[in-house]
């Protein structure tokens, strides 16, 4: 017997929730509604955006934060993800904070990285990289 595997979650998603786009911001509450996996690293990403580009409060910020801990499961990054990381930026040529997300969501056993940050269709082992946004353009 199979199990779905669940989506990973970058940071763009979250950052959306606040955005004055209202179709992506509909969008990211529909995949942060169906549930997923993302990172601690995401959630930091994250507090930087909104703190300092959105200019939200700490306790806005903090609404976000628990909503989205209440939604999906939140992994550590590893060390052995760390170490991944930087083969993936070596050998992929993106940074080593796009490759840290890949690896924690390699590790998470996740087929699908939820992103606007990276290129549609792109593959990295297992995990394939969806813009959900795509359609909506």
């Amino acid at each position: 017997m199979s199990v779905a595997k669940r989506p990973f979650i970058d940071t763009n998603i979250i950052i959306y929730l606040a955005s004055g786009d209202i179709r992506k911001a509909d969008r990211s509450e529909e995949i942060l509604a169906a549930g997923g996996v993302l990172s601690v690293q995401v959630l930091n990403e994250y507090v930087s955006v909104a703190r300092r580009k959105l200019a939200l409060s700490w306790e806005e910020t903090r609404e976000v934060i628990a909503a989205v801990k209440s939604a999906c499961e939140i992994v550590p990054l590893s060390v052995q993800a760390q170490a991944t990381a930087m083969r993936l930026s070596e050998m992929s040529q993106i940074s080593i904070y796009d490759a840290s997300i890949v690896a924690a969501a390699l590790e998470a056993g996740c087929d699908t990285l939820w992103s606007e940050d990276m290129q549609h269709g792109q593959k990295f082992e297992t995990l394939s990289i969806v813009n959900p946004y795509r359609s909506l353009k």
